[in-house]
């Protein structure tokens, strides 16, 4: 049975063969396509970035990995001088920690542009399911945070999700005044999501930094409109914590079953 590789390892293994440094996210689709790990979690994105980064804080010298460029990382040629202090603070503003808050803003997780006829909107305690590209699934029923409905036009309304669950917030969204005008919807989570696929319900906000509230408005104002002179997504980094939507099974089943029954009376037919 061949031996399960750690995240550093499999990046160490990437890295090797990279002929230019390689952001966290080019690392884990070149361990997917290497088959280097079969358990990849739920932020594999994230996961790598915090590995790599904690290596590099904790182990200094000796780490074997370093930050050339701005989010990409390299291994460390032998004898080469160790990531600096600068670059070290780079990392940590752009690649949050496993199961803690991203280090300048308040939002943790999001979901843009997610289609409502993917959702299986069956009570209170509907499943909003999104996804990395590649990891298992997560539940944001329970989120909490900012939340944006909308039309082939733009953004139709903008609300809020606390203290009630994001879920059922949007479930309430499928009968009220609003309920026939809205075909997408995109939300800003203040939990951060775990390894494991959990959402960290207990995690403590930083509610009395001014910076990190300016940057969270800047940032979500920045995604949700994308105005055409900003040429860049804010000062926080988003996209190891954007999760893609995953559709409900329900329905995947459905559409399976639906073929079958096509191509069954297709059969009988001829």
């Amino acid at each position: 049975m061949i031996k399960e590789l750690s995240w550093k390892e499999a990046a160490i293994t990437v890295l090797q063969d990279a002929t230019q440094p390689l952001t966290a996210q080019d690392i884990v689709q070149e361990i997917v396509e290497r088959k280097l790990k079969t358990y990849l979690g739920a932020t594999p994105w994230a996961t790598v970035g915090s590995r790599l980064y904690t290596s590099m804080a904790n182990e200094g010298a000796e780490s074997p990995f370093t930050l050339p460029e701005k989010g990409r990382f390299a291994l460390r040629a032998k004898g080469g001088p160790s990531t600096s202090d600068n670059q070290l603070s780079e990392v940590s503003e752009q690649k949050p920690s496993i199961g803690a808050l991203s280090a300048k803003g308040i939002i943790n997780a999001l979901g843009m542009f997610w289609e409502r006829t993917k959702v299986d909107w069956n009570g209170p305690q509907t499943k909003l399911l999104g996804m990395q590209s590649v990891g298992k699934p997560v539940d944001f029923g329970s989120q909490r945070g900012i939340y944006l409905l909308h039309d082939t036009q733009g953004v139709l309304y903008v609300g809020k999700v606390y203290p009630g669950p994001l879920g059922q917030r949007l479930w309430q969204h499928t009968f009220d005044r609003l309920g026939g005008r809205w075909t997408r919807f995109s939300w800003f989570g203040f939990y951060p999501v775990t390894e494991d696929g959990a959402l960290q319900t207990d995690a403590v906000l930083p509610t009395n930094s001014v910076e990190a509230l300016v940057l969270t408005l800047e940032a979500v104002l920045i995604e949700a409109l994308e105005p055409r002179q900003n040429r860049k997504r804010g000062d926080t980094n988003f996209e190891d914590i954007e999760f893609l939507q995953f559709e409900d099974p329900k329905f995947v089943a459905e559409r399976k079953l639906k073929i079958l029954d096509e191509l069954k009376s297709g059969i009988k037919a001829g």
